[in-house]
């Protein structure tokens, strides 16, 4: 079967492998199509210490199920998520399982952009195969996994009622995370972003303000005026760039909530006056990656109309075409979201 690979930096390829054959507890799945994330990218820049297994936003048809393993069965329509937590060391047991040590050591076989893939037995038995209900396309399911990122980070804050929100970067996660705090109650949703494809889909799913952070003052002329120059109570940062998150800092009232979403760049530092952020009492707080319960709740706001996303999917290319799906991905002015599609689509 073919499967997409790092090639060394800034280049991914498909190579062969020997179909995976699940063993007791596992599941093979059969790809439908898997998103390209900024992860992905990352990796492929070489910018991500974790670098390695490419894919991790995929859903499919189940192959074939090893012995001892219930409730699923071949040819349903799952998600598999690629990590799990151990649910048994004592950063699980205080409820911040994405940074548990086990966590990012579980992953697929080999990756999400393979015709076929192996779900390990520790994912099967932490819930991590989620079957797709008639309603959820498969467009829209390779979604599930970044929207869930997003709703992980929302609930890791504590979003206030009627909050003001302002995204700095409108990336797919970025508008999924913008479109989940409308969802969620907040009464301001603004955000920044360079390319103008994004900023016109951040307006169409509920974004009450974008502005192009290149030009002057901008971003502090609508924080002002949403917010009567209190400044907002959660700044995010979903992308990886060291300034934007100084702009957040900036943008964020007394007390509120600077929440790092977005993938930093190895090494990278942060510049800024630590006595200001001590005497306004800003909070610091990153996010990473998603749970089983919150992927499921994220599904359930699909099924229920109260999330939309398949829109933001603007490409689709064949496994086949994976460097074409790479060289889109990293190009905002004319893409939002692409998936890498299977034989299952």
């Amino acid at each position: 079967m073919k499967f997409g690979r790092l090639a060394g930096p800034g280049s991914v390829r498909l190579d062969d492998a020997p179909e995976p054959a699940p063993r007791d507890g596992e599941v093979t799945v059969r790809l439908a199509a898997c998103g390209v994330c900024g992860t992905d990218l990352e990796k492929l820049r070489g910018n991500y210490r974790s670098a390695g297994i490419l894919g991790h936003e995929p859903v499919g048809r189940i192959a074939a199920v090893g012995a001892g393993v219930p409730g699923l069965s071949e040819g349903d329509r799952v998600f598999a998520h690629h990590h799990v937590p151990c649910l048994a060391c004592e950063v699980c047991a205080r409820g911040d399982v994405t940074f548990c040590p086990t966590y990012a050591s579980t992953n697929l076989d080999p990756g999400g952009f393979a015709e076929v893939f192996r779900v390990p037995a520790a994912n099967v038995r932490g819930g991590a195969v989620l079957r797709l209900d008639d309603r959820v396309d498969w467009p829209t399911g390779a979604l599930l996994e970044p929207a869930a990122c997003a709703l992980t980070a929302i609930r890791r804050v504590g979003l206030p009622d009627r909050a003001s929100v302002l995204i700095l970067g409108l990336g797919p996660v970025g508008l999924l995370y913008a479109r989940l705090a409308r969802a969620g109650g907040a009464g301001w949703v603004g955000g920044t972003e360079i390319a103008p494809l994004r900023r016109a889909a951040a307006l169409r799913g509920g974004a009450d303000v974008v502005v192009d952070p290149r030009e002057p003052d901008a971003v502090r002329t609508a924080v002002d005026r949403a917010t009567d120059g209190r400044g907002v109570d959660l700044a995010v940062v979903a992308t990886g760039q060291p300034d934007v998150a100084r702009t957040a800092f900036e943008a964020v009232r007394r007390g509120g909530t600077v929440n790092l979403f977005g993938l930093p760049e190895a090494g990278s530092r942060l510049d800024v006056d630590l006595q200001q952020l001590y005497l306004r009492g800003v909070r610091v707080v990153p996010s990473y990656a998603t749970t089983e319960p919150d992927l499921a709740e994220v599904h359930r706001l699909v099924v229920d109309g109260k999330l939309a996303v398949a829109d933001l999917v603007t490409h689709r290319v064949p496994l086949a075409r994976i460097d074409e799906a790479f060289r889109l991905a990293g190009r905002p002015d004319e893409a939002v979201k692409v998936i890498v599609t299977g034989a299952a689509f």
